[in-house]
């Protein structure tokens, strides 16, 4: 059986008292506390709803509008970048062969004595211009002159000897062994004066052509040995160049062909001349053909032994699309250059029209003047880059600049 406390009311204590009421003992029971009320739970429920929903509503107000509009304002897109221009132009390419060589003169000697002897007198100066002729040293001759007077002295007596000899034969009062030994004597006395008056004329040192002296090696009264030099002298009139070019480029030269030069002494200079001699042998160890270029001096600027940079100028090659060499980017994945091209209905803030870069890369050929020719990836007309490449990349707008900072080069002024 299921037991039954006393007061509880169950099947079996119908007759208990009701909770709070006093028993049939006189005795009352403690209360029981009340169960707590869906009013408060129903308060902080929708308090914690509201404060979620406060709390994703700032979150999502911060991510869907605040954040992009500081992004907006923080990160706005760089204004178009100036840039320097220049348009690619068809034109005819010079063509020519680079060298490098030696200029040296067409006439140049060590002026020296031939003979043996004192110098007795010095008609120049250093550096001294003289003409073909000019006595430059005379050395002392007194021994050789002493031995003309003998000998003329000599021919004089065979002469009057032998036209007495001839008149004696011709009337049979001399022989004509007697004729013939006075002739021989007088020939003797002519071969002295000859050798004699040689002797002198080699101790006079003259100028063998017109140019210019160098510096003098003598002095007076220094006794000469012969050979030893006493001045150099040098044609700078006209002047050669001599350089090499490989075999494969001997099919284009010829005589006559026109060159320039340069030297370090006037770099700002262009000097020209002509192909005078082409070596009718290849080096075999080079393999290079040696060439002789022939070049007018006349205001003697340049000198012999004088480095010189040389370019034997070709026909040149028509119809090339060139552009100025600045707009040539190198990079190790080729070179490239940036093609300009005009975004339609678009300007910047100032009214200048706007401009999209677009990288290409090219294929490049000879370069002259500050210009390289392109034979692959820019046609004529086309507006490249040349100023301004670094703060670019691809698809980026720009505007032309104003300023020309950049100037083309010059690599062969002319005179």
């Amino acid at each position: 059986m299921d037991s039954v406390h006393p007061g509880q009311p169950g099947p079996g204590n119908p007759g208990a008292a009701p909770s709070g009421a006093p028993d049939s003992g006189g005795v009352r029971q403690k209360p029981m506390p009340p169960a707590p009320g869906w009013g408060r739970r129903t308060f902080w429920l929708l308090f914690v709803i509201v404060i979620g929903a406060v709390l994703l509503g700032g979150a999502a107000y911060f991510e869907y509008v605040t954040k992009p509009a500081m992004m907006a304002q923080f990160f706005q897109p760089p204004p178009p970048a100036p840039v320097e221009s220049a348009t690619a132009a068809t034109e005819d390419m010079p063509r020519y062969f680079e060298s490098i060589g030696t200029l040296t003169a067409a006439q140049q000697v060590t002026v020296s004595p031939e003979l043996e002897g004192r110098v007795e007198k010095i008609n120049f100066d250093s550096g001294q211009w003289v003409k073909a002729g000019d006595v430059l040293v005379q050395l002392d001759d007194s021994t050789q002159r002493a031995d003309l007077a003998t000998y003329q002295a000599q021919q004089r007596l065979a002469s009057a000897n032998l036209a007495r000899t001839k008149e004696l034969a011709s009337k049979q009062f001399s022989s004509k062994q007697s004729v013939d030994q006075l002739q021989s004597e007088l020939d003797q006395a002519r071969a002295g004066i000859a050798k004699s008056q040689a002797i002198i004329d080699h101790m006079v040192v003259k100028a063998p052509f017109s140019g210019m002296l160098g510096i003098r090696q003598v002095n007076l009264g220094q006794y000469l040995a012969p050979g030893t030099a006493l001045v150099t002298l040098t044609d700078l009139d006209t002047l050669y160049v001599d350089f090499t070019l490989p075999e494969q480029d001997r099919a284009e030269l010829s005589l006559d062909q026109p060159v320039e030069l340069r030297v370090d002494a006037f770099p700002d200079r262009v000097f020209r001349g002509e192909i005078a001699a082409i070596d009718p042998q290849v080096d075999p160890n080079m393999r290079a053909v040696k060439v002789r270029a022939a070049l007018t001096n006349t205001d003697h600027k340049l000198q012999p032994g004088m480095y010189a940079r040389i370019r034997a100028i070709l026909p040149p090659q028509p119809n090339v699309v060139t552009i100025p060499e600045p707009a040539v980017d190198y990079t190790v994945y080729g070179e490239s250059v940036f093609v300009l091209t005009a975004v339609p209905d678009k300007k910047d803030p100032n009214g200048k029209p706007l401009y999209k870069a677009e990288q290409t890369f090219v294929t490049l050929g000879s370069r002259f003047n500050g210009k390289v020719a392109v034979l692959k990836g820019v046609k004529d007309g086309d507006l490249v880059v040349v100023g301004g490449q670094l703060k670019l990349h691809n698809g980026a707008e720009v505007i032309l600049s104003d300023q020309k900072s950049l100037q083309t080069p010059v690599e062969m002024p002319k005179e």
